[in-house]
């Protein structure tokens, strides 16, 4: 399995497609069909076609306010 060209690297996919399958793992409900894969096989298929992307996350303020 290759990555798409806009993913930036092997490293990004594989941490995002990890991420992916231990939701799935814990109930999460696919958004492809999954026609008997495994989560992880799901998973990284949800990633390469991006029906789920990587969300990248906030850093609180320094002051402490929203």
């Amino acid at each position: 399995m290759t990555t798409p060209k806009t993913a930036p690297g092997r490293f990004e996919f594989v941490v995002t497609a990890g991420a992916r399958a231990r939701q799935l793992l814990n109930g999460s409900t696919p958004r492809v069909e999954v026609g008997g894969r495994k989560k992880t096989t799901v998973a990284q298929h949800e990633v390469l076609t991006q029906v789920v992307q990587k969300v990248e996350p906030v850093p609180p303020n320094p002051d402490g306010t929203e």
